[in-house]
């Protein structure tokens, strides 16, 4: 009988299924030498999948991991994509975040001051509450300007208040708005004239 290859991980003590999944994404995780892959079995949507009725061919302009939503662009300009993703360009992302407990100043402080992860110092952060919480779990909203993996989730873990939901609302002030998941949306002339005058402009 086959098994999920996350469910063995996670009973042989690697990492919880969730964490597998992830490092499966990644490509991580190897099976006789050959990269592994989530597999056909879990069904799971690529964004392609809603895309089935678009004539041109368009990718992803960075990407979302497999536990948040959100706000994602979509391109046939491979320039256009690289001046979004490009550092130097310092393009704001805001997501809305619900975490585990409630940030206090000093935890804000220490995320608008830039983070130390293991692979550097991020860029400072602007943060802001949001005024929905319980006793047990709270929501920010949190802006950054670069674009690691796991960014957000890393940063939020240091000041030990792990991600519990994760949403991306708004990219370089285009906003996510009332579209439904899986849903699509072509951008306006001047929505696209105005982004592309802002990302492609020379700093």
């Amino acid at each position: 009988m086959e098994e999920r290859l996350q469910k063995i991980m996670s009973r042989c003590g690697i990492s919880s299924r969730r964490k597998a999944e992830e490092m499966i994404m990644e490509g991580l995780v190897t099976v006789n030498g050959t990269p592994a892959t989530i597999g056909e079995t879990d069904k799971r949507p690529m964004v392609t999948d809603y895309l089935k009725r678009l004539k041109a061919r368009v990718f992803p302009v960075g990407r979302l991991d497999f536990n948040s939503e959100g706000l994602l662009l979509l391109t046939n300009d491979g320039d256009f994509a690289n001046a979004i993703l490009h550092p130097a360009k310092k393009v704001p992302k805001t997501y809305m975040v619900k975490v585990d407990g409630v940030l206090d100043d000093k935890d804000i402080m220490k995320l608008e001051k830039g983070i130390r992860l293991d692979d550097g110092m991020t860029a400072p952060a602007k943060v802001r509450r949001v005024q929905k919480k319980t006793k047990a779990n709270s929501w920010i909203e949190m802006t950054i300007y670069e674009g690691r993996k796991r960014q957000i989730r890393r940063m939020l873990e240091r000041v030990k208040h792990p991600v519990i939901k994760l949403v991306r609302t708004r990219i370089n002030g285009l906003e996510l708005g009332g579209l439904k998941p899986g849903a699509y949306r072509f951008l306006s002339p001047d929505e696209l004239k105005k982004l592309q005058k802002e990302v492609m402009a020379p700093k």
